[in-house]
């Protein structure tokens, strides 16, 4: 099934790509001061903002660009070419501007509940648009794998709106987004909700420290909830809506992987630079190993390229199951051949390319930490992909 949402034209994706582009040199230079200190990129943030990119997935009659899915994952990647924790960052908050527009309006909902989101996401796009909100999306704790397994942390109904306690493990965008849009369960019923926290609220704080070995702009320190209370209106979707994106709009779990084909992409522009001569101690192109090598790492790039480009033009609702484990193979893929590609390139071009202040090793340390990402982890699609077709649907659960 497609999604209802009409796709963008080629030439409005070129577009929106080249606004992403036209920051993108500025955004490659501050990367290495955010990695070095581990420091959130607020200035990257004030260019997006300045440029309307918070806006990039809000519908264009809300006051958005109206960046359909497929037209994010070119962006994302674009984004993550120059600075991964940047294109990191802007997943989350892009994934809410997502989650609560093409997909919510791909999913069932009764009259009434259409109308309440109608009016929500109003509210949020506003805030977005108007006051330049940053929204982050801090789901994982660690539990199990799996977006709708794990979650204890819970929402207790109170007059007015809801008493939020728990915790959230790499709650990326700490101290820096505006809502920290978390999924919890009211007590004795297992529906996952979607309720958007602001950063101010009483009883919300962040602990831990932030020294990880890549993507350190993101700085994702633990989110802890002590009876945070919230209105009703900060529900973001009706109940049970989010449950349905597990089972029928599992690529929304695909975005992570956009930051890291930009990452890739990084890679090869550098190794080419670097070999060519345009960088580095001069040019080594002519030396046949440089060459083998370079022709390897093109082959796993095109590979891995090729699989997403095919799965992101799939994305919408109700996916086939052939369909699903393309996802979740493109997910490995690119999690997978995203380090591969970068340890061949410090090979390839030798051991000077790591010397700072050329960024292949923080490439290289960027790459290595997507394969643990939850809930689509390398070690969860791999199961999943183990079980397909070998059991009936109803024994591998749902997409997500």
């Amino acid at each position: 099934m497609t999604s209802t949402v009409p796709p963008i034209p080629p030439d409005r994706q070129r577009e929106l790509v080249a606004l992403v582009a036209d920051l993108g040199p500025t955004f490659a230079e501050r990367a290495a001061g955010y990695d070095r200190d581990a420091r959130f990129p607020h200035k990257n943030y004030t260019d997006l903002r300045a440029a309307g990119l918070l806006g990039l997935c809000v519908p264009a009659h809300y006051g958005g660009l109206g960046a359909d899915f497929a037209t994010y994952g070119l962006a994302s990647e674009e984004l993550g070419r120059h600075c991964g924790s940047t294109a990191l960052t802007f997943n989350m908050h892009t994934a809410t501007m997502l989650l609560c527009g093409q997909i919510a309006d791909d999913l069932e909902m009764s009259p009434a509940d259409r109308a309440s989101h109608e009016r929500r996401r109003a509210a949020m796009y506003a805030g977005v648009i108007g006051d330049g909100h940053i929204h982050a999306q801090p789901f994982s704790e660690g539990n199990a794998p799996g977006a709708t397994a794990g979650v204890t942390t819970t929402a207790v109904p109170v007059e007015g709106g809801f008493r939020l306690s728990g915790r959230k493990i790499f709650a990326s965008l700490s101290h820096a987004a505006d809502r920290h849009n978390v999924i919890c369960i009211t007590p004795d019923d297992p529906t996952i909700r979607l309720i958007s926290v602001p950063t101010d609220s009483e009883g919300l704080s962040f602990t831990g420290d932030w020294d990880p070995l890549g993507m350190r702009g993101t700085v994702s320190l633990t989110l802890l909830l002590d009876d945070v209370f919230v209105p009703s209106e900060a529900e973001l979707l009706p109940p049970g809506v989010f449950d349905q994106v597990a089972h029928r709009w599992p690529h929304f779990y695909l975005t992570l992987s956009f930051t890291y084909l930009g990452i890739m992409r990084s890679v090869m522009d550098f190794t080419a630079d670097y070999l060519t001569g345009r960088t580095g101690p001069g040019a080594r192109r002519d030396n046949p190993q440089k060459q083998a090598g370079w022709a390897q790492m093109q082959i796993a790039y095109e590979q891995s390229h090729a699989l997403s480009r095919r799965v992101q033009r799939e994305a919408g609702p109700d996916p086939s199951p052939e369909a699903v484990r393309r996802a979740w193979a493109a997910m490995v893929s690119v999690m997978e051949t995203a380090p591969e590609v970068a340890g061949m390139a410090v090979r390839v071009c030798g051991g000077r390319s790591l010397l700072r202040p050329a960024p292949l090793e923080r490439l290289y340390r960027d790459a290595r930490c997507g394969a643990t990402m939850l809930p689509w982890s390398v070690e969860a699609c791999l199961e999943r992909i183990g079980r397909a077709g070998l059991f009936d649907t109803e024994e591998t659960g749902p997409h997500a």
